[in-house]
């Protein structure tokens, strides 16, 4: 599929924020074990310390309009690496990461990848939900952003990047790759903040999060789709 010698592949981790002072220096820290990296923080518009923490831990920071798709992207086009790894600033790395990207992008018929799910609280109803996740993302080879997607430079231009919506970029992203090849899931988890479950409960954001992908499949517009995720005072990012 590519010419580029994955074993030795840089990989350009992205992250998008928008006031995540209290989570950056966690998503970064976790990155800092790997090797042939690049860490680039694209920032909406923070008006806390996001910027000035990332600067501090040597992140490339850039600037663009507030947006997950709209950030991503721009990460994307300033990213130097053959490997393009997206992480939500509230999500961990784990150790060995960056060997374990290059290992799955290099499987016959792969053509991106995330990692399993982890949700950093004690609660049993979470662990029905990584349960859940992980039917889904290994049967259905549909992961979602917070499992870190990752998917070589050249297959991202392939499919022009994530698709600029203000909801569901990563599950048409997704949808997108799986027309090109395979989606690897790595059994190894990544550690992502309860912040979204504890805030509203765990029955009713699988709930709306499940009303959120049948309105998108069945051609609700994600603009509306959108509204009625920000009345439910969801944070994006």
């Amino acid at each position: 599929m590519s010419l580029v010698n994955l074993t030795t592949a840089k990989v350009s981790i992205i992250i998008p924020t928008l006031n995540e002072a209290g989570n950056i220096k966690g998503a970064i820290a976790s990155t800092q074990s790997s090797t042939n990296i690049e860490v680039i923080v694209v920032d909406g518009g923070s008006s806390d310390d996001t910027v000035a923490i990332a600067q501090s831990l040597g992140a490339k920071v850039i600037s663009s309009s507030p947006g997950r798709a709209v950030q991503m992207n721009a990460g994307a086009a300033v990213a130097s690496g053959e490997v393009l790894l997206f992480l939500h600033a509230d999500t961990r790395l784990p150790v060995g990461f960056d060997a374990m990207i290059r290992t799955a992008l290099q499987q016959p018929g792969i053509v991106a990848g995330a990692f399993n799910l982890q949700i950093d609280h004690p609660g049993l109803g979470l662990r029905l939900v990584e349960l859940g996740v992980k039917w889904r993302s290994h049967l259905m080879q549909m992961p979602y952003g917070d499992q870190a997607i990752f998917l070589t430079q050249q297959v991202f231009q392939q499919i022009n990047g994530f698709p600029e919506l203000p909801i569901m970029e990563d599950f048409e992203l997704i949808r997108r790759l799986k027309f090109t090849g395979s989606i690897v899931i790595i059994n190894t988890p990544v550690m992502t903040s309860a912040r979204r479950w504890v805030k509203k409960g765990i029955i009713q954001t699988t709930l709306l999060n499940q009303i959120i992908i049948i309105a998108y499949l069945f051609g609700i517009s994600p603009v509306r789709i959108h509204s009625w995720y920000r009345r439910e005072k969801f944070k994006r990012i």
